[in-house]
């Protein structure tokens, strides 16, 4: 009819193609599939993020891990040295240079046996007047302990004794643990005082700062730690917090040099059978001039090295008055027996001659074992 309106009409679609019911249908899916997708997109860029973070994590903790020493030094040598010195000045400057080598190079136990078989293991005891037998390792060892601990702790560990008389005009070892008192350190040795403290509460340590560290453990006062200090938030807090942790930590964690540990042995053989470590060490080294040149010398990967050296006999006499060797030939209790001074100028090298050479002529060898 004219005039009749119709209705619009719809296109029916070819064959294959989607009317409008379809169409709309099509455009949901098509919404959450991209929903999905998206969805999928931020889960990926999740577990990508917390992957960085973890590969983060574990390099922190590999380079932590790198940073640290987990190798040792050790050095043996007779208390008879100070025999060589003729007066009690030249003893205790004698022993101030073998603590100064040892520290130079980074020594970490330095064990003073005697030649004679004296059975000293202690350095408490009175001066028993130079050239008694036995005395010089008992003054060899006080005097290397002297050294190595901090200044501030020394008139709480080292009362007025004949053997350190001359000890204040030695140099200084001004080591890393040989801390001032606004020096600003992540660890500190210190020392436990006689303080009460509140009941759950740790005892208080002098670590040589202008304020006492309280620690997390209740221990014995007058005992020598060595203390983690916390960060504190609070500046004007009467006392700063630490923790205890175990004396070889700084080099572990952080491949400082926290000083040496000195032990008495009463003869040669106790240098080996009272060693501090589990496992006891896996590389010797003896040192003497009837030794292999040490030039052509290469060492192996090691976890705790001692090097030994003998007195003014050299190390023989050391064997031959041992009780518990049976043997003629030192070169058999060590995996190396080196001469670290071939073709030498002088009849004698003195031991804190020696110990200078080998241990400089040791270092790139032994960083060199390290690194393979």
């Amino acid at each position: 009819m004219a005039g009749e309106q119709r209705p619009p009409t719809r296109w029916k679609g070819k064959h294959g193609e989607m009317t409008g019911p379809d169409w709309k249908k099509s455009k949901d899916a098509r919404k959450q599939a991209l929903k999905q997708l998206k969805e999928l997109k931020l889960l990926k860029k999740l577990d990508k993020q917390r992957a960085e973070q973890q590969r983060t994590i574990e390099e922190q903790m590999k380079k932590k891990e790198l940073k640290g020493r987990l190798y040792t030094i050790s050095v043996a040598l007779p208390g008879s040295v100070l025999d060589n010195a003729q007066s009690p000045e030249f003893r205790t400057y004698l022993a101030g240079q073998i603590a100064r080598a040892c520290t130079v190079f980074s020594v970490d136990e330095i064990v003073v046996f005697d030649e004679q078989g004296e059975d000293a293991k202690t350095v408490e005891g009175e001066f028993g007047g130079i050239g008694r037998k036995g005395h010089a390792n008992v003054q060899l060892a006080r005097i290397l302990q002297y050294l190595e601990c901090p200044q501030y702790l020394r008139k709480c560990f080292f009362p007025k004794h004949r053997d350190l008389d001359f000890a204040g005009v030695l140099n200084p070892l001004d080591s890393p643990h040989h801390l001032r008192i606004d020096d600003d350190a992540e660890y500190r040795e210190g020392v436990v005082v006689d303080r009460p403290s509140k009941p759950g509460k740790g005892s208080f340590v002098n670590c040589g700062l202008r304020k006492e560290v309280q620690i997390d453990k209740q221990l014995q006062a007058g005992l020598r730690v060595t203390v983690r200090l916390h960060k504190m938030e609070n500046s004007e807090s009467k006392v700063l917090k630490g923790s205890v942790i175990a004396p070889d930590v700084p080099r572990m964690e952080s491949g400082l040099y926290w000083g040496y540990t000195v032990r008495l042995a009463s003869c040669l053989s106790s240098v080996f059978t009272e060693c501090p470590f589990e496992d006891g060490y896996d590389l010797t080294i003896g040192t003497s001039e009837r030794g292999s040149d040490i030039d052509s010398t290469i060492l192996p990967t090691f976890r705790h090295m001692l090097i030994v050296f003998g007195g003014l006999q050299g190390l023989e006499a050391s064997v031959d008055a041992d009780p518990n060797l049976n043997l003629t030939d030192p070169c058999v209790l060590f995996h190396h027996y080196l001469n670290t001074c071939p073709g030498q100028g002088s009849r004698i090298i003195r031991t804190e001659e020696a110990i200078l050479i080998t241990l400089s002529i040791l270092r790139p060898k032994i960083d060199k074992a390290l690194k393979s």
